[in-house]
């Protein structure tokens, strides 16, 4: 099955909230004519949300009304223009204190204010309405109504008016409430209530930007992607991002091999590595992981196959720097579009956002072959070891299902000899494991290759040496004369001769 999942309500009619990730948690939208509530502590995005949801109707043709309880009309406002959006279309009627309500003959002492301003504050609302006549309208927020309500009866009975009064008129009303006045009493009040529930939350990490996640907490007589979402607010408004679901993602492809650019690195494999599987690099940093897979991720490019390499630890320039002196300069794969490359920086983008960009390089613009470089960056990002192994189960099924060649760094602790540590198990999820070490050999740092899996088919049971030499990286044939060169200090079997060829580079 492709796309957002089917709902089990397909009469159900759903008007969509202007933000593409959320339709997709939702199942196309807010079902039409329906009082949602949307919680979520102050700076989580509830504002930007709402307007993008007016928005999107008023782009439609329809009437929309955003009231406002706590800030000013200029404050929205402003929040619209720091996303370069334009308001038009959109009514916004501001409901907030004036300077006159400071004046002391204006203060209440005989009565509580919730005995005059809350009947005063919802009639006012209910009759802009009635002028209005919008099809969507966004409530922000109900703390104020709450403060004023004083007791919770009192609230549930309004905010039951409230909601039978939008829904006989056909509108679909969000409600954002900050929490900052509630109680749990009238929180779930205000929950129970509502046909469905949003909640944006903020995770503080120690190092880098805050991230933030949502979830449904119920949606009355719908299916939905249950789980939390990765979501963020950037320049251009509120973004979520779906959690990816393989099974939703299953596209026809046509089985083959992938090349490198180097003949003794695909004869590893017998023939290259098959399409539709994942591929793990495992070794100790500097053992030529990251060129190699570079090498994958040009061929494909050389081949007019679209490739997308993400970085963690290095940055693009110097990639490309390193891989041209190698004879596998990648710029002008880049210019002609055949190659994308991008920079991660783990502490500025959450997990789900990156498993986007890597969603968005398949399906929009059907990449063959992914390099992810390096898998630690990528752990770095994630709060658990048991969260990235799930989040990459997902990713690589997903990619497989889409005859994706994934390519996957993994830098080891150490550097030589047979005490190799990794930060996380990942060669079970692997279809393939390609071994990188370094060995000793007469007073030289050497590297040495070898294929310890490949699911589904043949692939070589030898140990070849990866050389950097004269500008070129090749692969040797079969170290045939060496004895323990996984031990990192092997024995040599053969003559004087074969050896001498070596150190020159043969």
């Amino acid at each position: 099955m492709n796309g957002p999942f089917q709902l089990n309500i397909e009469d159900d009619p759903r008007i969509s909230t202007g933000i593409p990730g959320l339709d997709d948690v939702l199942g196309r939208g807010f079902p039409q004519g329906h009082f949602f509530l949307i919680e979520g502590a102050p700076g989580t995005g509830k504002t930007t949300l709402g307007l993008q949801y007016l928005m999107e109707g008023a782009k439609n043709g329809e009437k929309v009304l955003y009231v406002t309880l706590s800030e000013s009309k200029a404050e929205i406002q402003k929040v619209a223009r720091s996303h370069g959006w334009s308001l038009d279309g959109v009514t916004i009627f501001e409901y907030t204190p004036t300077e006159d309500s400071l004046r002391p003959e204006d203060q209440y002492s005989a009565f509580h204010p919730s005995e005059i301003e809350f009947q005063y504050t919802t009639q006012t609302i209910l009759e802009q309405v009635e002028n209005t006549k919008p099809s969507r309208v966004v409530l922000d927020s109900l703390s104020e109504m709450r403060l004023l309500a004083r007791d919770s009866l009192r609230y549930r009975r309004q905010i039951l008016a409230l909601k039978h009064f939008f829904t006989n008129r056909n509108c679909t009303v969000v409600v954002l409430d900050d929490r900052t006045s509630a109680t749990n009493d009238l929180e779930l009040e205000l929950q129970n209530i509502a046909h469905g529930v949003l909640v944006i939350e903020k995770v503080p990490r120690i190092f880098g930007t805050t991230r933030r996640r949502i979830h449904v907490q119920k949606m009355r007589g719908s299916t939905y992607r249950e789980g939390y979402h990765d979501c963020n607010i950037k320049t251009g408004g509120f973004v979520v991002y779906p959690r990816l679901v393989p099974g939703e993602h299953n596209e026809p492809f046509e089985e083959g091999y992938a090349a490198s650019t180097v003949a003794g690195l695909d004869a590893l494999w017998g023939k290259g590595i098959d399409r539709g599987t994942s591929t793990l690099l495992i070794g100790p940093a500097g053992c030529g992981k990251s060129t190699v897979a570079m090498s994958y991720a040009v061929a494909a490019a050389q081949r007019k196959e679209f490739a997308a390499l993400f970085l963690f630890e290095e940055w693009v320039r110097t990639a490309c720097k390193r891989a041209a002196g190698l004879n596998i300069d990648p710029t002008p794969c880049i210019q002609n579009g055949y190659l994308h490359m991008e920079q991660i920086d783990p502490a500025e983008l959450s997990p789900g956002e990156f498993i986007q960009h890597v969603r968005d390089a398949v399906e929009l613009r059907k990449a063959k072959v992914v390099v992810i470089d390096s898998l630690n960056g990528f752990l770095n990002a994630m709060p658990g070891e048991q969260h990235l192994l799930l989040q990459m189960h997902e990713l690589l099924s997903f990619l497989n299902q889409n005859g994706v060649v994934t390519i996957l760094a993994l830098a080891q602790s150490g550097l030589i000899g047979m005490n190799m540590t990794s930060p996380v198990d990942l060669s079970y999820l692997a279809d393939n494991v390609l071994l990188f070490r370094f060995f000793e050999a007469e007073g030289r740092i050497r590297k040495a290759l070898s294929v310890l899996k490949k699911r589904g088919g043949y692939h070589e049971e030898t140990i070849r040496e990866l050389r950097f030499y004269d500008g070129q990286l090749t692969v040797s044939d079969p170290l045939s004369e060496f004895r323990g060169v996984l031990t990192g200090v092997p024995t040599f079997t053969g003559s004087d001769g074969m050896l001498s060829g070596a150190k020159d580079g043969k």
